[in-house]
Order: C-alpha cells, then sequence, then structure tokens
C-alpha cells in the first residue's frame, strides 16, 4: 500500500506522512469511539488543561476493549496492514490505542517525549499511526526530529501534567532528556498539514511534542500502536505507561502474542 519513498522516509527519518490512507467510513466510526471515550473516560484518562485555562487537553489510552469503534478499527481496517510495511515484519500485534484531544484556545504543549521508554518493551518493531480526526493546520500538528530514533538514546519519560520527568523511572539506559525547544535549530524538525485521511506513522524512539491549538476548531487525534516480530514483553523498574496488563499479558522476556496484545497479522 506504501511507495518507496514514503517507507524510506520512515526508515531514515523515524516519522513519515501518510497520505489519503484511512478511508472517510473509519474516520467516522473513530469519531464515534472518541466521542463516547470523553462521555465515559478510562481509568487512565487525564485532563491536562488546569481549571480555568481557556480550551481543553484530554488523554485517555488502553480503551480498545471497551469502546468498539476502536476495537473495530483494530480489527478490521486496513491499519495493522501499513504497520506490517512499516516495520517490514511478518507478524503486527496490536499494543494500544491513545486518544488525545486539544479543543480550540487550549494553551498546553505536549512536550518532547518519544514514546518506548514510557513502555515494557524492547525491540524495533513498534510503530504508531497518528489519525487526525480534524483537519489540522500545520502550526497545530505534532511535531518530530528527524532521525532522532536512530540515536541510541533513551531519555527519560516525562509528565504531560507539568512536563518534569518521572523521578520513579529507572532504567540503565535511561538518560535526562535535552532542552529540545532550546537546541530546536540543530535539528531537523518534521511537521505537515493533514487532511482528514491522512497519518503520520513513527517509530517508538522518535522523540515528539506538539504545540498548542490555536486554531479555531478541535484537533482530535487517535494513535494506533503497533508491536512487530522483535518485539519483546519487559518489565522496568518503577514508571511505565500504560501500566503492564494485570492479566491477559505475555512473561517478562516473551513475544507479545497474548489476550492482551492479540495478533492482527502474521505470515
Amino acid at each position: 500500500m506504501l511507495d518507496q519513498q514514503t517507507l524510506t522516509a520512515y526508515q531514515q527519518d523515524g516519522a513519515a506522512v501518510l497520505r489519503n490512507v484511512i478511508s472517510l467510513a473509519w474516520i467516522e466510526r473513530l469519531r464515534e469511539g472518541v466521542e463516547q471515550n470523553l462521555r465515559e473516560p478510562g481509568p487512565y484518562a487525564k485532563h491536562y488543561t488546569p481549571a480555568g485555562n481557556p480550551g481543553m487537553f484530554f488523554g485517555d489510552y488502553c480503551n480498545w476493549e471497551r469502546i468498539e469503534p476502536y476495537r473495530d478499527f483494530f480489527f478490521h481496517s486496513n491499519a495493522s496492514a501499513l504497520a506490517a510495511e512499516l516495520m517490514g515484519s511478518p507478524k503486527v500485534n496490536l499494543y494500544h490505542e491513545h486518544v488525545l484531544v486539544k479543543e480550540p484556545g487550549t494553551k498546553e504543549r505536549t512536550p518532547w517525549h518519544h514514546d518506548q521508554p514510557y513502555y515494557p518493551i524492547d525491540g524495533k518493531d513498534i510503530v504508531s499511526l497518528w489519525i487526525p480526526l480534524d483537519p489540522v493546520e500545520k502550526n497545530t500538528c505534532v511535531e518530530f526530529i528527524a532521525g532522532s530514533h536512530a540515536w541510541g538514546r533513551w531519555f527519560t519519560p516525562a509528565r504531560f501534567v507539568d512536563q518534569k520527568t518521572h523521578t520513579t523511572a529507572q532504567d540503565s539506559r535511561f538518560e535526562p532528556p535535552p532542552d529540545f525547544e532550546a537546541e530546536r535549530a540543530q535539528h531537523r524538525v518534521l511537521q505537515w498539514q493533514l487532511a482528514v485521511g491522512d497519518c503520520i506513522a513513527f517509530h517508538g524512539l522518535t522523540v515528539h511534542g506538539a504545540p498548542e491549538n490555536a486554531s479555531s476548531h478541535r484537533r482530535r487525534a487517535f494513535s494506533a500502536r503497533f508491536t512487530g516480530a522483535d518485539a519483546r514483553f519487559v518489565l522496568r523498574n518503577g514508571f511505565m505507561s500504560p501500566p503492564p496488563p494485570a492479566r491477559g499479558g505475555p512473561q517478562p522476556g516473551a513475544v507479545m502474542d497474548s489476550a492482551a496484545f492479540p495478533v492482527l497479522q502474521a505470515a
């Protein structure tokens, strides 16, 4: 489904834009799911906008088992096939979904971070599809530091609410994150204008963040997260997000295949 230019961009930069790959029917289905999610937040839901501030920054994840449109998307859309191509993996597992909503006028930024240090996962096969459910102007789009997935560096996870690092996150690879905003000019920062139907694919170690929503409309995004054949389940010391599943998960050191992380594509 993807041309070689797109695959090369993903491999080299750790992030690439995929144009017109999600049908409007699936976008509508995901919108239904997000509205249900807003009405019925899950146990991990967060409101990052302080009381009295304009707009609203909402986040939630790991609701695919209880929100039917999310489950339907993972098991019946073309998303897992896209993930297989991007990772070059004969197998794809569902990891989880992450929903992020920024209403118009929201001032809160999403801090610079990369995802894999938060996760109980080792391996190179991990990809997210950041799917906008509304048109996204370039200046409100999530930003990526090109090539950062290949640095071989793991930065301590940051808290979205105050952008401070999680002091309980422990791993011998972790190091304090630099001030990426201050050193922005030293990097090639990727950012796109997106139409409904487009998405951004990015690697679990690609550093990214997102600006405030200065537009006049909502910015709803559904991130579908997948792992591939070389991914292994691990238990880190201290903070992990999402937390390891209480039941149905694999044993530490094992492949992800389990009730918690079902196989969506297999050779």
